[in-house]
C-alpha cells in the first residue's frame, strides 16, 4: 500500500521523495506545510484518518516534499531565489510529479485532484488555476494565500507572478479561464487560533471575480490552524467528492 520514489530534480536543483499510500482510486495530491515532506501526513496521523476511503479503493494519496515551502522557512538564499524556487516547484509538480503519478495509474490523462493546508494551500489554489488541464478540484484548508507579506522586498519577481494566483489570474488566457471555469476550488478554514479566515475570503473573492467557481466553508472558532482541523477536513471532503 505504501510507496516511495525520489529523483533529481532540475526544474528545482534539488532532490526530492514522492510517497503514495493505498492501490486503486482517485488520485489526490496532498501538498505539505511549509517545512514539510512526503511522509508528513502520516506522522501527522492523516493517513489513519484516510483510511476507510484508501482501504476500499475510493483513493489513492500522494504527497511530495515541501521543496519551495522549506526554502521559504529557512530563508535559503535571495528572495530572488525563493520566488523563482516557488515557480519552479509548480512547474516540478507539473511536469514530473503528474507524469510519476500518470505511471501508477497506467494512464496519461486521469483527473487529479489535490489539497494542501497553509502554504500547501496556496499552491494548491496555485496549481488548479495554472493547470485546470491536470487539476480538476482543489482543496485549500487553513489557506495561506498571500505569501508577497513573507519576502523581503516590495514588488514580485516575474517568477513570483507566475506561481500566485493573486498576480496571475488576471493574465491568463479565454481558452485558459474556459477549462479552469470547469473546475472547482474549495476553501475551507477555521476561526480558531491561528486562523486568518480573511486570507480564504480574499482569494475567493479573486477567483470569482474571474468566474472561477469556488465555495469557502467557514468551520467556526473551535477549529485551530492545526492537523486536528486538517484531519477532519480532508476526509470528509474526499469522502463527498467520490459518493
Amino acid at each position: 500500500m505504501f510507496l516511495k520514489s525520489s529523483w533529481y530534480s532540475h526544474r528545482t536543483q534539488k532532490t526530492a521523495l514522492m510517497a503514495r499510500w493505498g492501490v486503486v482510486g482517485q488520485p489526490v495530491l496532498v501538498l505539505p506545510t511549509a517545512g514539510g515532506d512526503a511522509e508528513e501526513i502520516e506522522r501527522f496521523l492523516m493517513i489513519q484518518a484516510l483510511l476507510p476511503l484508501l482501504e476500499t479503493g475510493k483513493i489513492k494519496i500522494y504527497s511530495i516534499d515541501s521543496v519551495a515551502g522549506q526554502a521559504w522557512i529557512t530563508q535559503e538564499g535571495s528572495a530572488d531565489y525563493r520566488m523563482w524556487l516557488n515557480n519552479q516547484f509548480q512547474e516540478y509538480i507539473r511536469h514530473e510529479v503528474v507524469p510519476a503519478i500518470y505511471t501508477d495509474c497506467r494512464t496519461d490523462n486521469i483527473p487529479i485532484w489535490v489539497a494542501g493546508a497553509s502554504i500547501g494551500a496556496f499552491h494548491t489554489v496555485a496549481l488548479t488555476c495554472r493547470y485546470p488541464d491536470v487539476f480538476h478540484r482543489g482543496l485549500g484548508m487553513s489557506g495561506t494565500y498571500d505569501i508577497m507579506r513573507f519576502i523581503e522586498r516590495d514588488q514580485p519577481t516575474g517568477d513570483m507572478v507566475a506561481s500566485s494566483p493573486h498576480h496571475f489570474l488576471p493574465h491568463l488566457s479565454d481558452v485558459h479561464m474556459d477549462v479552469l471555469r470547469s473546475r472547482h476550488i474549495t476553501l475551507a478554514t477555521g476561526a480558531g487560533r491561528y486562523e486568518n479566515v480573511d486570507e480564504s475570503w480574499r482569494i475567493a473573492n479573486a477567483l470569482g471575480a474571474h468566474g472561477v467557481p469556488n465555495y469557502v466553508d467557514v468551520w467556526g472558532d473551535d477549529w485551530h490552524h492545526d492537523w486536528v482541523t486538517w484531519r477532519a477536513m480532508l476526509p470528509k471532503y474526499l469522502a463527498s467528492w467520490t459518493e
